[in-house]
């Protein structure tokens, strides 16, 4: 498997014309990507173009080698498609990507796919703009699927002590720590797994991090109590213009401080943004303009 670090994957010219870039998921009308990238690009003077793409549950191949095929140059993936996008990728694949066993950044050269994750480093660098010190840090991770996988390794090389993943079908946690550990034959930080009633083992948390999509349902996981350290911080990957049910739990059970996940959002696309454009631009202002327009939005 080629791996590569990511800014050589910068692509080429576009001849002139704006690039076509897009956000894939299902559900994806939510999303936020195209706001932010188009701020991304009056800030650095790059012209594009970024929509939606909505792909069918069954159609997630398909619709990504139809949108390169008519020109496209770049895609962000999100729910539920990383994984799959992970096995479309291989084996172009960055270290990030690799380890992940997700891909949330997809674009094409020499006529070949190639794959990276970028949310990792989204959300560790949004948790240090939070004041959070990782160094040492014990995290609870809520959830196993592709949001979980590609933040485990920049978490890890962030300095995290421990990192305790739990999940509904706890299998699927069992599955993902196991496969981290053997794909990086790491013996720091001790990671471990089970269910969401064992959520408590290892801890109390000093950071404990929402990566399933239940926020979306307007539902927090059933966690038990007193998860939270002195000082801990509780974030959802999900975000909105009130606080996350999660976020209210967690404020219930004790945490000192609570986040949602809009920070991420934007850090991410930062880093999706210079794997396409060579140009990394800074997301601090284009996450307070977002804060203001979801603060302004009428309730829905």
């Amino acid at each position: 498997m080629t791996a590569y670090a990511s800014p050589q994957a910068i692509l080429p010219p576009a001849g002139g014309q704006p690039g076509r870039y897009a956000v894939i998921g299902n559900p994806v009308a939510h999303s936020r990507s195209p706001r932010i990238h188009a701020m991304f690009g009056e800030q650095t003077g790059i012209a594009l173009e970024y929509g939606l793409l909505a792909a069918p549950l069954d159609g997630f191949e398909a619709t990504v080698r139809g949108f390169f095929a008519g020109g496209g140059r770049g895609l962000n993936v999100t729910v539920p498609f990383k994984q799959q996008a992970w096995t479309l990728a291989s084996p172009r694949l960055s270290e990030r990507a690799r380890l992940a066993g997700a891909v949330n950044t997809l674009w094409q050269r020499d006529g070949a796919l190639h794959g990276c994750n970028t949310d990792g480093i989204g959300l560790v660098a949004d948790l240090r703009a939070l004041g959070m010190d990782l160094t040492g840090a014990r995290v609870l991770m809520v959830g196993a699927g592709g949001a979980a996988r590609g933040v485990l390794q920049p978490l890890a090389e962030a300095g995290c002590a421990r990192i305790h993943i739990v999940n509904r079908t706890p299998e699927k946690a069992h599955t993902l720590a196991a496969e981290w550990l053997r794909a990086t034959g790491a013996a720091s930080p001790t990671v471990s797994a089970g269910a969401l009633d064992e959520a408590h083992k290892g801890g109390p948390w000093d950071v404990v991090v929402n990566a399933t999509a239940s926020s979306l349902g307007d539902a927090a996981p059933d966690l038990p109590g007193g998860l939270y350290a002195e000082g801990a911080l509780a974030y959802d990957m999900m975000y909105g213009a009130q606080p996350t049910p999660f976020m209210r739990q967690a404020r219930a059970d004790g945490a000192a401080a609570t986040a949602d996940g809009l920070g991420m959002l934007v850090c991410q696309a930062a880093e999706s943004f210079f794997i396409w454009h060579g140009v990394r631009p800074d997301a601090e202002p284009v996450l307070a303009a977002l804060r203001q327009e979801l603060a302004a939005a009428p309730p829905r």
